[in-house]
């Protein structure tokens, strides 16, 4: 029953495991065993496993989501109403489609300019001006993501519509510069931050196309305005959040919104899966 001591935990990833991925879930595993849980990691497409049988099911490195977003959605609604999973099913639903961006800055918060273009609707006349970033809205780890003159990205938009909704963006000048800054939260605090920065001549800040990492104190401003985006968020109870902000006209704006399977970079703050495990256990107690 809820409210007892907890004795399993499972952590949802996915089939294929990677060094990132096992740096993000081993430690986890680790200080949820030291509090005395039973607790382990499985794929989260496994239907051999009993999810229901867990007392709760973490979203952890589930990087494939993406790929099949429906599937993942309905294994989410399944676990969500047997046992308690985190982040909750709405959370997931809302933060695994890219027009979260949309509502955030029709809601006031700080965030890169994005149109949204519906699947299946013609390439419109005006993409934008100068250099546009073209994503698909489902996607994650830069995939799919385009850089180039607007009328040189003409046919790449028409391609993507064709399978999905299509985000259209200003390329961020300043990401060459000043690099890309995550906060994680864990719980209900701020647990640690990293700066991002792309290869030289790259836009992508993400390691497995080059980009570097290093350790960053959020200024008071990047805070604010990374909680005022999680403040919209459909549940006030996460436990793992990201946010992931970047600098125009030289004030911090959201560029991500990571809710679902974010890398937490917990090999960066070694008191961070320890505050990962007690914020799991909070939600039981």
């Amino acid at each position: 029953m809820r409210g007892e001591p907890m004795s399993r935990v499972l952590v949802a990833g996915s089939r294929v495991r990677s060094e990132r991925s096992d740096a993000e879930t081993r430690p986890l595993i680790a200080a949820l065993a030291e509090r005395g849980v039973d607790a382990d990691d499985a794929p989260w497409d496994d239907d051999t496993v009993d999810w229901a049988g867990a007392d709760l099911v973490a979203v952890r490195t589930t990087w494939d989501y993406t790929e099949r977003r429906d599937a993942f959605l309905s294994w989410a609604g399944q676990v969500d109403a047997a046992t308690r999973l985190v982040n909750p099913r709405a959370v997931l639903e809302w933060n695994s489609h890219k027009r979260y961006l949309v509502e955030l800055a029709e809601a006031g918060v700080p965030t890169v300019p994005t149109t949204l273009l519906a699947a299946g609707s013609p390439v419109p006349d005006d993409l934008g001006r100068g250099t546009v970033v073209v994503k698909p809205a489902v996607s994650a780890g830069g995939r799919g993501t385009h850089l180039g003159r607007p009328d040189d990205l003409r046919e790449t938009v028409a391609d993507l519509l064709t399978v999905g909704d299509v985000l259209v963006q200003p390329a961020v000048e300043s990401i060459g510069r000043d690099g890309e800054v995550s906060l994680i939260r864990l719980g209900d605090a701020w647990s640690h931050a990293v700066r991002k920065l792309p290869a030289a001549g790259g836009f992508l800040v993400h390691e497995k196309y080059g980009g570097e990492l290093a350790d960053h104190t959020p200024t008071t401003r990047e805070v604010e305005v990374a909680e005022a985006a999680l403040a919209r968020a459909p549940a006030a109870d996460l436990v793992a959040a990201r946010v992931d902000l970047v600098r125009l006209d030289g004030e911090p704006v959201v560029m991500e919104l990571e809710l679902i399977e974010p890398e937490l970079f917990l090999r960066r703050a070694p008191d961070a899966p320890t505050r990962l495990a007690d914020a799991l256990l909070a939600r039981l107690r």
